[in-house]
């Protein structure tokens, strides 16, 4: 063969006779069904006819229609994919060739295989094009670079369009699983139950702002909601402080965890029962997964590159976000550092799409506040930038009395989570209790008025 017919001839590597077989299987056995389309999208087919044969399958199991020859061929006709009595013929030859479904998990690790191989060959390709027309600075290209390979490490393609029929099937499982489910949240359970009423709990892909002026206690609500989360859910929990050190953090999770005072703690004044609380506390805290970073150099593509090597990710929690450096690390004043702001904010929630996982940020007030006479946050109060409310899913604010009228109020250690935003329900106010000395949140039960 001719060096020219060989490069012609050459394919992107598939197996005919496993997408063949796999086909075939659920063909005759629609109990296989099921898992196949676990494992399995239109585009791991290489062959055409097979991948059209394939998302007609994907589409009647959707919508939980009967599956055979006859009325797959019927499928195919309705959407204009059926040739005649060729595909007729080819469907039947399916079924010939297969003689039982026992295998048919194995044809699939083939497909998955090829199919992975095939995707790699086209990413490689899109990078080396970058590298030979010198789009971009060298970090640039490898930041896309990396993108580029985690997108297929977490099944996605990067640029691919998704048709919707793709997405119903996710969608009714995950509305059977919501219905079967034991808190009826589609996210990961905060810890506060009245919380996750309002917001239905901490969603994937979210970007979750919380705002408060210092001293309020944003970081202890963060740690708490990261404690809570790293225990019930069993997931890997981020959290990427840039303010406190490791050290820090683990007093205070030691503290909120075992109800032991945080000055005790501090100063080593422990007692007989404080010693118990400790190791209680640190028995828990040790099969809980919490991985700190207090580098404050931190830029959002750093953070993003640490979060794609965890397996087990849940969430993530950055705190703060006016400490952030932009990915050039360079640093802003005036109006230059609103625009930075704004970047990051723009930056964090496309990592919290790309990782597909909650992502909470905290924010710092500005002091617009304390000049009404309700010092109750409000969005405008958000500190460098409005672009931050917009690209928030959620802004929730943390506000309490006795931070401005510690002698005059009787709401002592009482704190409001204020949902000031929320893309998948109501705002409102959900009442908290606040234990200064073990740096911990609760729920308060007690209902304010949502009107005031």
């Amino acid at each position: 063969m001719a060096f020219e017919d060989e490069i012609l001839s050459r394919q992107m590597p598939h197996s005919l006779e496993a997408e063949q077989a796999a086909l075939g299987s659920m063909l005759i056995d629609a109990g296989c069904i099921r898992d196949v389309m676990d494992k399995l999208q239109p585009d791991d087919f290489y062959i055409r006819q097979n991948r059209e044969i394939f998302e007609a399958i994907y589409t009647m199991f959707s919508y939980s229609r009967p599956i055979d020859g006859v009325t797959v061929a019927e499928e195919m006709q309705k959407n204009g994919a059926y040739d005649g009595q060729t595909t007729r013929n080819y469907l039947v030859q399916l079924m010939e060739i297969t003689p039982t479904s026992a295998n048919v998990m194995e044809y699939v690790k083939i497909i998955q295989d090829r199919s992975l191989l095939r995707t790699l060959a086209k990413a490689a390709g899109e990078i080396t094009a970058m590298v030979q027309e010198g789009l971009g600075e060298a970090r640039d290209i490898l930041e896309a670079a990396e993108q580029k390979v985690y997108a297929i490490r977490r099944g996605r393609s990067s640029q691919e369009l998704t048709p919707v029929a793709q997405l119903i099937k996710p969608f009714l499982d995950q509305l059977n699983e919501l219905a079967s489910g034991e808190t009826g949240l589609p996210g990961l359970p905060s810890g506060f139950s009245m919380v996750d009423q309002k917001i239905h709990g901490l969603n994937r892909s979210d970007l979750i702002l919380l705002a408060a002026r210092p001293g309020v206690g944003k970081s202890s609500f963060a740690m708490n909601m990261a404690l809570n989360v790293a225990r019930q859910s069993r997931k890997t929990v981020a959290v990427f402080s840039l303010e406190m050190s490791k050290d820090q953090l683990l007093i205070r999770l030691m503290a909120s965890e075992g109800l032991v005072d945080l000055s005790r703690l501090m100063t080593g004044r422990l007692s007989a029962t404080d010693w118990g609380r400790i190791t209680q506390a640190a028995r828990t805290l040790r099969q809980t997964d919490i991985r700190i970073d207090d580098n404050p150099m931190l830029t959002v593509a750093d953070m993003n590159a640490k979060c794609r090597r965890l397996d087990n990710l849940g969430l993530v929690i950055v705190d703060y976000l006016q400490l952030m450096s932009s990915s050039g690390g360079k640093s802003y004043a005036g109006e230059n550092r609103q625009q930075a702001v704004s970047d990051i904010s723009r930056m964090l929630k496309i990592m919290a799409k790309e990782l597909d996982v909650p992502v909470i940020c905290l924010s710092q007030l500005s002091r617009a506040n304390e000049k009404r006479e309700d010092k109750r946050p409000m969005l405008s109060d958000l500190r460098d930038s409005g672009a931050i409310e917009q690209d928030a899913d959620i802004v929730m604010f943390l506000y309490r009395e006795d931070y401005y009228n510690r002698e005059e109020t009787e709401n002592r250690n009482v704190a409001e989570c204020i949902v000031a935003k929320n893309r998948h329900g109501e705002t409102g106010k959900v009442p908290l209790r606040w234990s200064p000395e073990y740096v911990t949140f609760s729920t308060l039960e007690m209902r304010y008025d949502e009107e005031d």
